[in-house]
């Protein structure tokens, strides 16, 4: 067999070093299996061009981790604040707090900053508000992303009539009691555990942390947490044809969930490394320090958070399919879309930035995504139209009008539940912290974005599953 020596590499353009000897011995195993010479070349040269996709691959790994440190750039050391806020634009300003616009000035006065916009739901959050759209020079913000990696929505259409739910309501309630788990430490077990195949992704033998995070996405899989999130049976009225369906109004599932521990114990992780890098940063933006994407924990961030992405997307997947089968429904249509995220996405001057949509969703040209109310009000299914000041984003809800605390300090029991009557909703479960009268109205939210988005659809909630227990994120 051909062996590819030390020469043969650095006439490949290798550059010497410890490089060398990992890329030798990866190459004689390859030999090993018979794998030509040219091949093996080629194979190596796909893990230098492009290193973070071979962090999950067992042979390849040690590679692309010599690779990054080696293309790693000098970061620039100055964690200086801007003088002033780059300007962003705002939607729906009627509707948002001081203090919501005055933490996305101190975002605009990050040193890596390129560009940012504020949706008609935005307030407080950590670091960056909820509502906030970042973008960024070549370095994501864990906190910008968010505690809840990947946060999603998911919408499922059924070719039945809406009616069924008052027809057998004890069935449509049951179905969500018993084929959801909700809350702090809510898992499967026994029979019950769910599998898919998401649980077989290299992604999680990546990196240590990963490693040990396996064992609580096996047991969270299929479940949901606190707070605003909800699977919730209701009647969908859609405007236009999609899906094989004409317009008119359908049974729907439609639930909010994220990727519960694994993305909470990401979200530590890394913004406590990226604090530790920056620790001079003015202390009204330590949550929003950065990790540089030429950085191995840069990378390892970057693939942590995809991988909880498709998590997420699973819990959801799970979710429907668990909650239709105990009504005997499958699916004719399906949208589903992240909110608490980062992308890499091309800005109209040609630049690549990183995109961060911390409770917001993206609204590119045509792409659609679902913009829920609270538990007693309509969500809606819209048309991204692609504008490129908002950073192609709209609000990801109808967004709080009050805090947690102040939503249990002022809202009764009673009034929660006239709200709730008077909207012909049943709710299984949920916190007075989620109680509507707690959220911005629905309607004036998705009124101050008709020029980012298009309305296709209106979802109306009439049986709705939460956690009993108030929300921490």
């Amino acid at each position: 067999m051909d062996i590819i020596t030390g020469k043969i590499l650095k006439l490949n353009n290798w550059p010497d070093g410890k490089i060398i000897g990992i890329a030798k011995t990866i190459s004689a195993q390859l030999a090993a299996q018979d794998v030509e010479r040219d091949a093996i070349l080629n194979q190596l040269d796909a893990v230098r061009q492009e290193p973070s996709p071979f962090l999950a691959d067992p042979l390849m790994a040690g590679l692309a981790r010599e690779c990054i440190r080696l293309n790693k750039k000098d970061e620039p050391s100055i964690d200086t604040l801007l003088e002033s806020p780059i300007p962003f634009p705002i939607w729906g300003r009627e509707h948002i707090d001081d203090e919501a616009v005055k933490q996305m000035d101190s975002a605009m006065r990050l040193p890596v900053t390129v560009a940012g916009a504020l949706m008609p739901d935005a307030h407080v959050g950590y670091g960056l508000p909820i509502g906030g759209v970042l973008a960024t020079d070549n370095v994501v913000i864990p906190y910008a992303v968010g505690v809840d990696i990947a946060c999603r929505m998911r919408l499922s259409l059924y070719d039945v009539s809406p009616h069924l739910l008052g027809q057998k309501k004890s069935v449509f309630e049951n179905s969500l009691w018993n084929e959801t788990a909700f809350g702090m430490g809510a898992k499967w077990t026994g029979s019950k555990k769910a599998q898919h195949e998401v649980l077989d992704d290299d992604s999680w033998y990546a990196t240590p942390q990963l490693k040990m995070l396996k064992d609580t996405a096996m047991n969270q899989l299929g479940t949901s947490g606190t707070g605003n999130h909800f699977a919730e049976w209701g009647s969908f009225h859609l405007t236009e044809p999609m899906f094989g369906l004409e317009p008119g109004v359908y049974l729907a599932l439609l639930s909010h969930s994220g990727s519960r521990g694994v993305g909470a114990k990401i979200a530590d992780r890394y913004s406590k490394l990226a604090r530790e890098k920056h620790p001079d940063l003015d202390a009204s933006v330590k949550y929003l320090a950065w990790l540089s994407l030429d950085s191995e924990e840069g990378q390892e961030y970057w693939l942590s958070m995809e991988l909880a992405g498709r998590f997420a997307s699973a819990n959801h997947y799970i979710i429907h399919q668990r909650v239709a089968a105990a009504v005997g429904l499958k699916e004719v249509g399906v949208v589903e879309n992240h909110h608490n995220f980062a992308w890499k996405e091309k800005m109209v001057d040609g630049r690549t930035v990183i995109v961060h949509r911390k409770g917001a969703t993206p609204a590119g040209v045509g792409v659609l995504g679902i913009i829920p109310g609270s538990m007693g009000d309509a969500g809606y299914l819209v048309r991204g139209k692609g504008i490129a000041s908002s950073l192609e984003s709209a609000s990801h809800g109808a967004g709080r009008l009050m805090s947690r605390r102040n939503a249990l300090n002022s809202i009764s029991r009673s009034a929660r539940e006239e709200y709730l009557k008077t909207n012909n909703v049943t709710l299984l479960g949920g916190g007075m912290d989620e109680s509507p009268q707690a959220y911005k109205p629905i309607e004036a939210v998705i009124k101050a974005q008709t020029e980012l988005v298009d309305v296709l659809g209106k979802f109306t909630p009439r049986i709705v599953r939460m956690a009993d227990e108030p929300g921490d994120i």
